[in-house]
């Protein structure tokens, strides 16, 4: 029995040494504390924020119903009624996934679930849609250039 309590001892022994660097642990926390001073002082003195899209003269607006399901299919129509387009799962994912997003925003602010969306071309070629209702909007060109062509396809119809 004292064979067994002498690994014990040494196992513990171990436990005591530092398993993280003190040097590395200072580091870690003196870069996460100048960090947050850089985006305290960004935000304070009033910087303009760099990571937004650039934006120019809308070229090109439409204005449409959009309604879809969660098997990915949607329905793009005019304020009239007229059908633009009804695209199937395969065609239409991404447009519905965008759909539901606005159905949550709609939601949160509290607005109608149905209303009419604009989707706008810069002359820069890119590609935004926005919900009037809540003041959501997305440059879709974050999405990737196919997904953006999806909305492309609806300005062109």
């Amino acid at each position: 029995m004292a064979q067994t309590d002498h690994i014990h001892a040494n196992d513990r022994a171990g436990h005591d040494k530092e398993l993280v660097p003190r040097a590395l642990v200072f580091a870690v926390c003196t870069f996460v504390l100048i960090v947050l001073a850089l985006v305290t002082w960004s935000r304070l003195s009033g910087q303009p924020v760099t990571y937004t899209p650039p934006t120019g003269t809308i070229t090109h607006e439409r204005t449409f119903n959009l309604s879809g399901d969660m098997s990915g299919s949607a329905t793009v129509t005019e304020l009239d009624g007229t059908l633009i387009a009804e695209l199937n799962p395969k065609e239409g994912g991404f447009i519905s996934g965008v759909w539901r997003v606005i159905q949550r925003e709609r939601t949160k602010h509290r607005v109608a679930l149905t209303g009419p969306l604009t989707l706008v071309r810069y002359d820069n070629g890119r590609i935004a849609i926005h919900d009037p209702s809540t003041g959501w909007s997305a440059d879709l060109m974050g999405f990737g250039i196919d997904n953006a062509k999806a909305f492309a396809r609806l300005l062109a119809q």
